[in-house]
């Protein structure tokens, strides 16, 4: 089974966030289950660097730029890596000005990255051809689309949607840029809003669909979690999965961990002592072991739920406990949580921005992490604090339901209790999440001691997981061209190019059975159009 993954980050060289975790470790999972992975990304500057020696594989005319493609390993990943440096060679962020603005053309960057997508999907390259291109969140929503250019065999598509929240809007104008005739801005097509959406793009002329949890995928097809795609969601429910993300439990695992002071196992918890008082130090705490310290590692934004974490941060002080915070975001937030360290000393500790070794020390020295997400697709921090043995204090939501048992006297009594569960998403409900924590830390340190054993026993890497996606790629149909899901919608001359890969248009029209599957039931849409 030969696969290409395509996405626009992929950890370790270029990370904003989960994604790059997953098409980091995935594709190596897989390989361990016998596949051949590839993982096609733009040759960002931080990408070039770490990738190193290359060899060159291909070189077209794209976008008004000449393109090269590279071929190189790092970290244990076979990267193809697309080098335009008019898309790609840039400051700041994959998706954003250093002045943290949209890059304006974001839709044409990824565009290409899409197309070169589609054209090893449908020609090979250098005498690889894969048998599936697994597309990844909106920056490669277009490659689906695109191999429905195809008049010659070639690979099935699977579109996985990370968030979506983010859901690539542009606007009309720029049908013709991006190679899509008008007789596809329809409701079941990508008409979204009186604009286009590149995310919509992979929902529906993809092959199969996924998600990241299982919970996430009964969220999007509702109205209060699909932001204006629940129909077009579920339209394809019977090509609808959603597998649940793991982690790369050889990067993070406490036994092994280099980037912490002390490594420690379920059987020997000493070491996490040792790592709470560097962190307490690290943060500006006061050094106490017998404050419970409750950590946040996250992205600062309305998603997350931290507005919510302030309105309880002085009853979680009160009650003797210690806050650390790593994460940017939000102006406001950030100013907020500074104002807070400022206020309390020794109690509350903030650094804004992303540091991996921080982020390691913060799961391993911390008794508790707080994840009051209003919605989270699956999550990746409650993933390494189950396995660090740091009891997560999440909202029921997406992936956080679907991986912590909340410590209710049921699950204490069964001893199968990981964390602490509360809904709905507000102040009061997190408050009485905290408060019973608070209690088991000081009043049964050995039910405590429990839950960490019960949390680091959880299966939280990749193997079920990358077998699930193993079997959805064998469940595929056999390879083809693009056939029209309507035969009779009305064929373009122009819309089959000779290169089916190049983004010009395409000859299928989406799934969706009714005419207004994608309308019903959606309202307006609350993201922003290109976020990482």
């Amino acid at each position: 089974m030969r696969v290409l993954f395509v996405a626009s980050e992929c950890y370790p060289l270029i990370k904003t966030g989960g994604l790059a975790d997953v098409v980091g470790a995935l594709p190596q999972a897989l390989g361990r289950l016998g596949a051949e992975v590839r993982v096609l990304l733009p040759n960002y500057p931080e990408v070039a660097g770490a990738l190193g020696g290359t060899r060159v594989v291909g070189r077209f005319r794209e976008r008004g730029g000449d393109v090269t493609l590279l071929a190189g390993e790092a970290s244990g990943l076979d990267v193809i890596a697309l080098d335009a440096p008019h898309l790609f060679d840039r400051p700041g962020s994959p998706y954003h000005m250093p002045d943290g603005q949209d890059w304006p053309d974001n839709h044409v960057r990824f565009a290409t990255l899409s197309g070169i997508a589609a054209r090893i999907g449908c020609e090979g390259v250098a005498g690889w051809r894969p048998d599936v291109v697994h597309a990844h969140d909106w920056q490669a929503g277009l490659a689906p689309f695109y191999i429905r250019l195809a008049t010659v065999p070639c690979a099935r598509t699977v579109f996985t949607i990370h968030n979506m929240a983010y859901q690539g809007v542009v606007p009309t104008t720029e049908l013709d840029t991006l190679g899509i005739p008008s007789r596809f801005y329809t409701a079941d097509g990508m008409e979204y809003w009186g604009a286009l959406s590149l995310l919509k793009s992979g929902i529906v002329y993809s092959d199969r669909v996924t998600t990241v949890s299982p919970t996430y995928a009964q969220e999007l097809r509702t109205g209060e979690f699909g932001m204006g795609l629940e129909g077009a969601v579920s339209a394809r429910a019977k090509d609808f999965a959603g597998i649940l993300n793991g982690i790369d439990d050889t990067v993070w695992n406490p036994r092994t961990d280099r980037l912490i002071p002390a490594t420690y196992s379920p059987r020997d918890l000493s070491g996490k002592a040792a790592d709470k008082a560097a962190l307490q130090a690290a943060f500006g705490l006061d050094v106490d072991p017998s404050r419970p310290v409750f950590t946040v590692i996250s992205r600062l934004a309305y998603q997350k739920g931290l507005d919510i974490l302030l309105a309880v941060l002085p009853e979680l002080i009160e009650r003797g406990g210690q806050l650390v915070l790593l994460g940017s975001g939000d102006p406001d937030l950030q100013r907020a949580y500074m104002d807070a360290a400022a206020g309390h000393p020794g109690r509350v500790g903030v650094r804004i921005g992303y540091d991996e070794s921080l982020s390691h020390l913060a799961q391993a020295g911390a008794d508790a992490i707080i994840i009051p997400s209003r919605f989270e697709p699956c999550g990746l921090t409650q993933l390494y604090a189950l396995a660090y043995g740091t009891l997560p204090i999440v909202a029921r939501t997406g992936g956080l339901a679907d991986t912590v048992i909340d410590a209710n006297d049921a699950a204490l009594a069964r001893n199968i209790g990981t964390g602490f569960v509360f809904y709905p998403v507000n102040a009061d409900r997190l408050r009485f999440a905290v408060e019973r924590a608070i209690a088991l830390w000081y009043g049964a340190p050995e039910v405590w001691r429990r839950l960490q054993v019960n949390a680091m026993a959880q299966p939280v890497g990749w193997h079920a997981s990358a077998e699930r996606y193993l079997d959805l790629y064998r469940s595929l149909p056999g390879e083809g061209a693009g056939a029209p899901a309507q035969p009779e919608a009305p064929a373009e001359k122009s819309a089959a190019p000779k290169k089916p890969a190049r983004p010009r248009a395409a000859t299928a029209a989406p799934k969706a059975k009714p005419a207004t599957a994608a309308r019903k039931s959606r309202k307006s849409p609350t993201s922003g159009k290109n976020g990482g």
